[in-house]
């Protein structure tokens, strides 16, 4: 089932539309593995912000303009054993993936820019740096736009046609990525496959290729009491709801990875079990969210709906 929105206020209606349609060689699910690169573009004193980064894993976070050396090294983590092992956990099965990469980071790792050319996979805008856009005007947020594009296409040798904001965006958004040659969105958690929906201020709609949080490794940071054991399950057990929901309706999930989370040694091994485990069933399509969106909108006219 494919839902497809004719605007905003009435995406919950739009979910009823259905549109059936296969995935390539009549796979039964999408599986998109999104590996989230910020680290280097957080929030920080060094880099002339106001404050420290706020998402740290042990929750500390103060108003005072003060660096956080602490928190700016387990940032530095995700670059230095975290990415590689995420990197050669994927090299080893043979999958690809979506890297969400606030461009900064990769301008100062660019052996995970190398890997992503390498590999062949797809670099996705998460910005320029992992800050806020919502606070920008009209003119900042189109520059930012430009300026992530320019900085990933530099160092993957690719433009980005995937946008995920961090967390908040502004009303203008989604017509700058339009406007920007942008392909599809992710910033949405409503459904379980990709849609069209409306673009305030655009006559045409735009290919959404919803995210998830839900099963996202982020969860072990904001609720700690989350075993790696937990996630896996969690996990797993979204994988076998969707994979049997894909044998009547079209159907994706999206497993969002961190490097410095997922990369640590007491958790990278939950995230090899996984991709054991999906590797292991028949009919599965590992893609990029690019291919996902490409393949949606030429099977799914926009405004089509059954």
């Amino acid at each position: 089932m494919c839902p497809v929105a004719k605007n905003i206020t009435n995406k919950s209606e739009s979910l009823f539309m259905t549109n059936h349609y296969p995935w390539p060689d009549n796979k039964r699910l999408a599986m998109s593995l999104v590996v989230n690169v910020e680290e280097g573009s957080e929030y920080s004193i060094k880099e002339g912000d106001k404050g420290m980064e706020p998402v740290d894993e042990l929750q500390v976070h103060l108003k005072k303009p003060m660096r956080n050396y602490g928190n700016e090294s387990n940032y530095q983590y995700g670059i230095n054993e975290g990415a590689p092992r995420i990197i050669k956990l994927l090299d080893n099965y043979n999958v690809p993936a979506t890297w969400t990469a606030a461009a900064l980071s990769l301008e100062r790792a660019p052996f995970i820019a190398e890997a992503i050319k390498r590999r062949g996979d797809e670099a996705c805008s998460h910005g320029y740096r992992w800050v806020f856009q919502f606070r920008m005007d009209e003119a900042e947020e189109r520059q930012f736009i430009r300026d992530a594009v320019n900085s990933i296409k530099k160092t993957t040798g690719k433009r980005p046609l995937g946008w995920l904001s961090r967390y908040l965006l502004t009303e203008n958004t989604r017509r700058l990525l339009q406007e920007e040659g942008f392909l599809y969105h992710m910033d949405d958690y409503s459904a379980d496959a990709p849609f069209w929906d409306a673009v305030a201020g655009s006559d045409n709609p735009m290919v959404i290729v919803p995210y998830a949080l839900d099963s996202n490794d982020m969860k072990m940071w904001v609720a700690p009491s989350l075993t790696p054991e937990d996630w896996l399950k969690y996990a797993k057990d979204t994988f076998d709801v969707l994979y049997e929901e894909g044998a009547d309706q079209p159907r994706m999930m999206s497993l969002g990875l961190h490097l410095r989370i997922i990369g640590r040694p007491g958790r990278i091994w939950a995230l090899e079990e996984f991709l054991r485990y999906v590797t292991g069933k028949r009919d599965v399509w590992f893609t990029t969210r690019e291919a996902i969106a490409e393949h949606f909108k030429r099977n799914v006219p926009a405004g089509s709906q059954k």
